[in-house]
């Protein structure tokens, strides 16, 4: 089956209908956040209804009495797409699509049509098509609801009828068979991330994720930590003013002036309402944060919104099961919030990416967490022993070398592990 062609919905013209469920404080929010997707796929948008219900209406999402106001506010728009801000049943859509003769799509797929145009790697295509297949499969019947009510040939209508039905399963074995496949190449590719894993593990690097809602500065942070430390402009990761910028989950790694290293991997943003077919799909990648010996809770403190997407993304990780890791929220755009910066206060620190202001902090912050387990002490090493000379100027912070009469004298900084190891040699 070929790849699921994405909505195309470039240069059209929507309509934006939410319901505020019982005075949600966050809903004005969430239709701001609609607006944003819809624009990022070029829509534009030609205005918005909204309606205050206690509960969704199981037929139509709104109340039926507000149909013709959506209708009579589509036609005065010359829009030719109604957007809804939740994920609609396949009823629905279908029930909508009737009555307000037009393409009707929801949040979801509006999502999914993004990702799947800023799906990059294998790895992301294959995560995004199979949350559009997961999507897809149920809302069949719709996609082929003119076929069974065709009419026409013998026994009135009946093998039309079948023939509409035997395509429908057809659809729906391909679509499954197409979920299975890329199920067991997705697990393949995990396992291939696990060893990964292992690996770093076994090499005890510390892992250091940066996590945090879509736009809020993952990348820029990121690219500026490199930058920092002088590492070459071709291991940038790519970064924009705009949702989703990034799928990709990147990895770098971090040398530090005193030889200490990190990785550091950048994860998918969040949002609210976020497919969970999505979520699902992208679990693989997301999980890289479950193993991170630290976390950097990117937050961007200029929205308003702020705190409410910290717990959309607090939600998120939790959903996948990355919890109880050390974290530093990383209050980021305190320039355009008109806040002071830089300034630390426990695990939180406050900064301006973008303007390099609260790097060199953060970095600090960095290292405290995950090199805490190093130790400072004088070794003094037999002069026979060189290669362990030459092992520690390589993987520790030797800060003074004299050549005594005994052997070689460090003064140095260096891992619990390779202190044990040596610890023979530690003179006091």
């Amino acid at each position: 089956m070929d790849r699921i062609k994405e909505v195309d919905i470039l240069l059209e013209k929507a309509v934006l209908v939410g319901v505020n469920l019982r005075n949600d404080e966050h809903f004005d929010y969430s239709m701001e956040e609609l607006k944003n997707l819809a624009e990022a796929l070029n829509v534009e948008v030609a205005g918005i209804v909204t309606q205050n219900l206690e509960r969704i209406t199981p037929s139509h999402y709104v109340g039926t009495g507000k149909i013709e106001e959506i209708k009579n506010f589509y036609d005065e728009a010359q829009a030719n797409l109604v957007i809804f801000n939740d994920e609609l049943s396949p009823s629905q859509i279908r029930n909508l699509e009737r009555d307000l003769e037009t393409k009707v799509i929801d949040r979801t797929m509006l999502i999914l049509d993004i990702f799947g145009r800023r799906a990059k790697t294998s790895e992301a295509q294959m995560q995004v098509e199979l949350a559009q297949l997961q999507y897809m499969l149920p809302r069949l019947v719709g996609l082929h609801a003119s076929l069974s009510r065709q009419g026409g040939g013998t026994g009135g209508g009946f093998k039309n009828r079948g023939a509409g039905e035997t395509k429908l399963e057809l659809d729906r074995r391909k679509i499954e068979d197409q979920i299975s496949k890329i199920k067991k190449e997705l697990e393949h590719v995990k396992e291939q991330r696990e060893t990964q894993r292992k690996q770093r593990r076994k090499n005890a690097i510390p892992v250091v994720s940066i996590v945090g809602y879509t736009n809020a500065g993952k990348s820029t942070i990121m690219n500026q930590l490199l930058s920092k430390i002088g590492q070459e402009d071709h291991k940038q990761v790519f970064e924009k003013d705009m949702l989703f910028a990034t799928l990709e989950t990147s990895v770098r790694q971090i040398e530090l002036s005193d030889k200490k290293t990190f990785l550091l991997t950048d994860t998918v943003g969040f949002v609210s309402k976020l497919p969970h077919h999505l979520v699902k799909a992208f679990r693989s990648t997301l999980e890289e944060a479950r193993d991170a010996d630290l976390l950097l809770h990117v937050v961007d403190v200029s929205n308003s919104e702020h705190g409410f997407m910290m717990d959309v993304t607090n939600e998120t990780l939790k959903a996948v099961g990355v919890e109880g890791i050390p974290t530093i929220y990383v209050y980021n755009k305190a320039d355009i919030a008109n806040v002071p910066y830089p300034v630390i206060s426990g695990d939180n620190i406050w900064i301006s990416a973008k303007q390099g202001n609260g790097l060199e902090e953060l970095l600090q912050m960095i290292r405290q967490h995950i090199f805490s387990d190093y130790v400072t002490c004088n070794m003094l090493i037999p002069y026979e022993q060189g290669n362990i000379v030459s092992y520690l100027n390589e993987y520790a912070s030797v800060f003074e070398t004299a050549y005594e009469e005994n052997g070689t004298l460090l003064t140095l900084e260096l891992k619990e592990a390779d202190y044990a190891k040596f610890q023979q040699y530690v003179i006091k």
